[in-house]
């Protein structure tokens, strides 16, 4: 019986094509990086090096890492000089002119620019990857020239702690989507607006830098929460995105995340989703909809999620139905779960 949940897909995702010895393992001065790893960071000093020492450890040795500094003053700063130093031509140090702190996309679209490789990667300076995500995955784009985004199964990482109660907490981030769906452009940007899917992780995907630029980059007025979802509905409504199976990248979860820290500022909040940050991306997504005019059906959704920032008499009931709403988007997630896989 088909399964209502499924996505449109034109195409099975095919086994990607072994990958040439000449590529896996290069040393920096045989080839030019096929991969650009943009790793942005503020303040990110407790979990940088392991992040760093996760790309170092590649299976893949045709790739660059390009570390950008968003401001930082606890000692990261020196840190990812001394990694530059250390591996000159392999990894990169740049920064934003005075210093300054001008945001997670601002960071990301510097890290892009100044990007060698044909491929883009993303790896925030808390997370990690396993030692075979850049092979696996630019293997699969290279199977698949027509792709613009590849992503695959993140594990949202407790254990990393080495508390006794984290031990068994680790899981894979659902996402909706069945392994395997090569799906066309336009394709998931529905499913991503009525969380039928999840975004990807930005660690989690591996997207051909020509993709990027089509899509425009990150949008700089995001400058923390929102600014990976902003982006990746652009990517997929512009790309091809094949969905991989394998888990192959690790989300650290830790109170000093960018997410920790707008739910305790007061700036995001995941039940009630009645927030100033929620807020900006609704009328960023209003706008988006309205000028790539698409399904108006979509539009209608989103200014129906903008009533109660737009006319505040509402917000007594909304927040009543809150509890509700929240309810009844956990029982959707876990049956499509069951019906579409990790």
């Amino acid at each position: 019986m088909d399964d209502p949940h499924a996505l449109p897909n034109d195409r099975r995702m095919m086994a990607p094509r072994a990958y040439p010895a000449s590529l896996a393992g290069s040393p920096p001065e045989m080839a030019e990086p096929r991969v650009s790893v943009v790793m942005i960071f503020l303040d990110a000093a407790r979990f940088m090096e392991e992040s760093i020492e996760s790309v170092l450890a590649q299976t893949f040795g045709r790739w660059e890492l390009l570390l950008v500094d968003d401001g930082s003053t606890d000692g990261s700063t020196e840190i990812a000089r001394r990694y530059a130093e250390r591996h000159p031509g392999r990894i990169r140090y740049l920064e934003h002119d005075g210093h300054q702190n001008r945001g997670m996309s601002a960071s990301r679209n510097l890290g892009i620019r100044h990007a060698r490789g044909e491929y883009i990667a993303l790896l925030d300076a808390d997370d990690v990857y396993l030692p075979e995500k850049l092979e696996h995955q630019v293997g699969l784009l290279e199977a698949h020239p027509d792709v613009g985004m590849v992503y695959g199964v993140t594990e949202y990482w407790y254990s990393w702690t080495g508390a006794p109660d984290d031990a068994g907490r680790d899981r894979p981030r659902k996402r909706g989507v069945r392994p395997g769906n090569l799906l066309p452009p336009g394709a998931l940007l529905r499913p991503l607006i009525r969380d039928v899917a999840r975004t990807p992780c930005t660690c989690g995907v591996v997207m051909r830098k020509s993709a990027v630029t089509a899509a425009g980059g990150f949008e700089t007025r995001f400058k923390g929460m929102f600014e990976d979802q902003v982006f990746f509905l652009k990517m997929c409504l512009h790309s091809r995105v094949l969905i991989d199976g394998r888990c192959l990248d690790r989300y650290r979860q830790h109170p000093d995340s960018c997410c920790s820290t707008e739910a305790a500022a007061g700036r995001w909040e995941r039940e009630s989703e009645l927030s100033e940050a929620r807020h900006r991306f609704l009328e960023w997504l209003e706008e988006f909809l309205t000028e790539e005019a698409q399904d108006p059906t979509l539009l209608r959704q989103i200014r129906r999620e903008l009533l109660p920032y737009r006319h505040p008499s509402l917000l007594p009931a909304w927040k009543l139905l809150a509890p509700f709403r929240a309810l009844k988007a956990r029982w959707n997630r876990r049956l499509r779960s069951v019906r579409s896989g990790p």
